[in-house]
């Protein structure tokens, strides 16, 4: 009988240091999700005096932020959301995958343009990433256009560049692939995104139209990738 309590009172120990070891892991991985958050919000909060004005002929302020960080290209808002943030492109799609602009490590990376496409957006399909951050930062906030009154009620996103101002007119919401080259390529296949959208508006598009192509992670599958496309207005 001894040897049995004994036993389970080592069992309780083993217990107790197990049950301790998981609250210090989840404790530090809530202090480190803490830290990231906050590393964002105010790498945001910093360059949010570089927002710039609706209807300037000259965006100044997204010249004077391309002088400050010579990545930058422009800035992107979308009403009814949280996505108010400038964009960068670089040699490639890693840079600032997990890096702000300041080139230090981060989270939450920064929103940049694929490295394929023309930063004067003249590409017929440009491709801007973000990420789907759990707090709704980043492009935490495009799966909204999941639901369909919302889908309807937000119709318009806007793009400041240097000297040009672009209107993005929503027209497509979808889950696809992150390898679906019929999305992820400078030459957009409109067909198909008709056909599999999960929220479509037909503006009768014409071979001549710009597209934009607002991309992060979904969750739904594996390497599952949520898409808002619009046209260039």
């Amino acid at each position: 009988m001894k040897k049995k309590r004994c036993s389970r009172g080592a069992s309780f120990r083993l217990l107790a240091l197990v049950l301790v070891a998981i609250m210090a892991y989840s404790g530090y991985k809530l202090w480190q999700a803490y830290g990231d958050y906050k590393a964002e919000a105010e790498m945001h909060s910093a360059v949010m005096e570089y927002k710039p004005v609706p209807e300037q002929i000259v965006n100044q302020s997204v010249i004077d932020l391309q002088a400050k960080y010579s990545d930058v290209v422009g800035w992107l808002t979308v009403p009814g959301t949280r996505i108010d943030y400038p964009f960068v492109q670089a040699e490639d799609n890693d840079r600032y995958l997990r890096g702000d602009l300041d080139g230090n490590y981060a989270l939450a990376g920064t929103l940049f343009m694929d490295c394929r496409c023309a930063p004067d957006f003249t590409s017929q399909n440009t491709i801007i990433y973000g990420h789907h951050m759990k707090n709704g930062s980043m492009f935490g906030t495009l799966k909204s256009f999941a639901d369909n009154e919302f889908f309807g009620k937000n119709q318009s996103g806007t793009i400041f560049l240097p000297r040009q101002t672009l209107t993005l007119e929503f027209l497509a919401y979808m889950v696809v692939k992150s390898t679906e080259q019929q999305i992820y390529s400078t030459e957009l296949n409109l067909d198909y995104v008709k056909q599999n959208a999960r929220q479509y508006r037909d503006i009768r598009l014409t071979g001549e139209d710009r597209l934009v192509t607002l991309s992060t992670c979904s969750y739904e599958f594996d390497n599952a990738r949520m898409v808002l496309i619009a046209r260039v207005t």
